[in-house]
């Protein structure tokens, strides 16, 4: 045995360097059971965004244009989430982190998408790569701006995503019916055979998230959609017959399946505000899971997070998917089973992998009712808004100033959903930028937050308190968190203990 200084130094420090709580490597067998878990707990949120686009985009009736969007959600998610766990450190935060496609961005695509047989999405793949670029470019020092995005910004904006949303859902139960009045003219309806299954969708849903526990509660929205789609097959309102169109297995030939993407300036700004939104929920994120793991949470690894975040923005429309950011219901189930090892997440993520070599599951899914993805649409869509209202909640509403913060932020969202042709006066160009609620609240919310509490009043004095885990279980999507915190760690203060604000 060598008594060398050399042998005695490397000994002495590998005895002090205790390895990261997240780097722990279980039997094949565990890695496999818990991949499994987180992959339940995310799949209906992953393939959530698919479906509602490519209903905005007329592809409802079209397997194999579905079975597509569906199967490239899953790879897109499989890989983002591989270089978060697995990647390099510039790229990557190495931690257990599931990153999929994101529901933040989901209003504005659906927006950019809309159209018959989904020849408005390359519109939208080339904003999103677009945006992608540009958040990819602000990584570096993301952390000198997100003092921008506290609390009263992202739950203002996060709520107005899950509000812009509704109307989605409410067409989908309508499916195209219309009535027609005493005077001869036709108006959208809901028939009640729409009504009825939709809310039987949304009654196992609810029912479902009560009744079951844990992680199963999670998959109470695949089995409201499963149930309502058998209901739908006696009543006539569902055909399986296409499901064959789609294809079995992956083809390679299928990239840009809907065409190269396009660029177009005010698709390309919207896009652009969103990943802001989205950059604030990622850094938020990591130092939530660096909270529950034990693990360091400094700059440079928020960047690297950030920047895997960011990767299905630039390698999504390659796949015809759309934006990527990490998840909060996986965050939660972090804090309940405890097991912090990132190789669990990268197992979880080759599964997802596996599951978009398979367009034709994707099919199925495009033989789904759209009253019954309705029904599902308004747990789904609501449960934005929920989480935006939660972060809201840690605001200080005592100061009157956030409060006219948040009203004039949603007063300004609201109108174009109540009056579609309020700025048809404007430009083209600029109309379509106006027309999106959410491009008026973050603005006003961004402004109206530099003027109060940057350069203005300050935003009050209430201790901030500890992070409190089992609060992050309860996460919704599109929730993010601690962004004041995140930012003094973003600087640089990586080892100060984390807190979270309480305005």
């Amino acid at each position: 045995m060598s008594n060398s200084p050399s042998a005695k130094d490397s000994a002495t420090t590998n005895a002090a360097s205790s390895p990261r709580p997240e780097d722990e490597k279980l039997p094949a067998r565990l890695l496999l059971v818990y991949g499994l878990q987180h992959i339940l707990t995310m799949y209906a949120g992953a393939v959530a965004p698919a479906l509602v686009i490519g209903a905005a985009a007329g592809l409802a009736n079209d397997p194999a244009a579905m079975g597509i969007l569906v199967s490239g959600a899953l790879l897109v998610a499989g890989f983002a989430t591989l270089m978060q766990t697995v990647g390099h450190r510039r790229v990557g935060a190495q931690m257990p982190i599931v990153v999929a496609c994101s529901f933040v961005p989901v209003s504005a695509i659906t927006s950019l998408a809309a159209g018959q047989n989904g020849e408005n999405l390359p519109v939208a793949f080339g904003a999103s790569l677009a945006a992608g670029l540009f958040a990819l470019a602000l990584t570096p020092f993301f952390g000198q701006l997100i003092r921008f995005f506290p609390p009263i910004v992202t739950g203002t904006i996060i709520t107005v995503i899950g509000v812009s949303l509704m109307p989605v859902a409410a067409r989908w139960v309508m499916d195209g019916a219309t009535r027609t009045l005493e005077d001869g003219s036709a108006v959208p309806a809901a028939p009640p055979a729409n009504l009825a299954l939709a809310g039987l969708t949304l009654a196992v849903i609810v029912v479902g998230s009560r009744v079951f526990p844990g992680i199963w509660g999670r998959l109470s929205i695949l089995l409201g959609l499963a149930v309502g789609t058998l209901v739908a097959v006696p009543l006539g309102m569902t055909d399986f017959s296409r499901v064959g169109e789609a294809d079995v297995v992956f083809d390679p030939t299928s990239v840009f399946y809907f065409g190269a993407p396009r660029f177009e300036v005010a698709a390309v700004v919207t896009m652009c505000v969103i990943m802001l939104v989205v950059l604030t929920e990622g850094a938020s994120h990591i130092i939530a899971v660096g909270e529950i793991t034990g693990s360091k949470v400094d700059a440079r690894r928020i960047s690297a997070g950030l920047r895997a975040d960011v990767s299905g923005s630039l390698i999504g429309p390659i796949f015809s998917a759309t934006p990527t950011s990490s998840f909060a219901q996986n965050i939660g189930l972090l804090a309940l089973t405890k097991v912090r090892s990132r190789y669990v997440v990268a197992t979880g993520a080759g599964i997802l992998v596996a599951l978009g070599m398979f367009p034709v599951l994707g099919g199925a899914m495009a033989a789904i009712p759209t009253p019954v993805l309705g029904g599902a649409g308004l747990v789904l869509f609501g449960s934005v808004a929920a989480s935006g209202v939660k972060t809201l909640a840690k605001v200080d509403f005592t100061n009157n100033l956030n409060l006219v913060l948040v009203a004039a932020s949603v007063g300004v969202a609201v109108v174009p959903l109540a009056y579609p042709t309020f700025y048809a006066y404007l430009p083209e160009s600029v109309e379509l930028v106006a027309h999106s609620g959410i491009i008026g609240a973050a603005v006003v919310a961004i402004v109206l937050n530099v003027c109060f509490n940057v350069i203005g009043r300050g935003r009050g004095s209430g201790s901030p308190s500890a992070i409190d885990p089992e609060e992050i279980g309860s996460a919704g999507p599109g929730e993010a968190k601690y962004t004041t915190q995140a930012g003094r760690v973003h600087r640089g203060s990586g080892s100060e203990p984390l807190e979270k604000p309480q305005a």
